[in-house]
């Protein structure tokens, strides 16, 4: 481990370097034959891998997967180094000078006091260096949102983007009362014809809206809907690993129990887990 309070990034180069050398010739046949399109799933996968990390507070795990990390970020950039489109140098620069451009109260004479004023600025920075990229065709509010990004997290920054040109409901309460109508048209949606027929693209366009509506809420209460989820979903899992202990206990599983007893079991949990 190196010398925390005094480490510059000197490092880095040797990683450059090393990567080179896996692309190189005689380098390494799996990494050659690797495109932007195939390293693709693992800068996902390697950043899920960061956020496990930092949710079982796991620092070496930390440190390492953000090594992996740091790998794919150049790794694409030696690929298009390759192409003659730009370098890991370029890479740098651009995040170095953007930082520089939207801090102006750090590097210029702008005066920002707190944080409210900082993001308001920032936004209003990233606004402009939009306008001056801008290519033919109208702007889009929406139109630089990552397609990419979880679920959660899109439906978030497209509620946030749209709410900033004042397309929104007003507060926590009017939000919660689009989830309370989102909620009426599911009920709707699920009642079938007295035959058992259901209308599911009628309920799958449904159980979106109700989502997205959520989301809005999350927003709303600052409350990170991908975040939450994730929390929720780690609850739920002690809970139900908390009802097949207490089976266990007797010889039994979840298939030789009853709703009305699992559920007892789970309020049990919900008292002896630290939420």
């Amino acid at each position: 481990m190196s010398d925390v309070p005094n480490s510059t990034g000197s490092s880095f180069p040797r990683l450059v370097s090393i990567m080179a050398r896996l692309l190189a010739p005689d380098g390494c046949p799996w990494d050659r034959e690797q495109t932007l399109a195939s390293l693709r799933p693992f800068l996902v996968e390697e950043t899920y891998e960061v956020l496990d990390a930092l949710d079982r507070d796991d620092v070496p795990g930390h440190c390492e997967e953000l090594g992996d990390v740091l790998m794919q970020v150049v790794f694409q950039s030696a690929l298009r180094q390759a192409e003659g489109k730009f370098a890991i140098d370029d890479v740098v620069a651009s995040i170095c000078d953007k930082l520089i451009r939207r801090h102006p109260h750090v590097f210029a004479e702008a005066v920002a006091d707190d944080a409210k004023t900082v993001l308001a600025q920032w936004e209003r920075i990233k606004d402009g260096e939009k306008a001056a990229k801008k290519t033919e065709g109208p702007a889009r509010t929406l139109g630089d949102v990552p397609r990419g990004l979880p679920a959660l997290a899109r439906a978030q920054k497209l509620g946030s983007r749209a709410g900033k040109v004042g397309f929104d409901w007003p507060g926590a309460l009017g939000s919660l009362g689009k989830v309370h109508e989102e909620v009426m048209e599911v009920t709707e949606t699920i009642r079938d014809d007295g035959m058992g027929a259901r209308d599911q693209a009628a309920a799958h366009h449904e159980i979106g809206d109700l989502l997205f509506a959520v989301v809005n809420l999350a927003r709303k209460l600052d409350v990170d809907a991908e975040t939450a989820l994730t929390d929720a979903s780690k609850r739920f899992t002690q809970r139900f690993e908390y009802i097949e202990d207490r089976l266990a206990e007797g010889g039994r599983t979840p298939r030789d129990s009853n709703l009305d007893e699992m559920d007892g079991l789970w309020n049990q949990a919900k008292r002896a887990l630290t939420p």
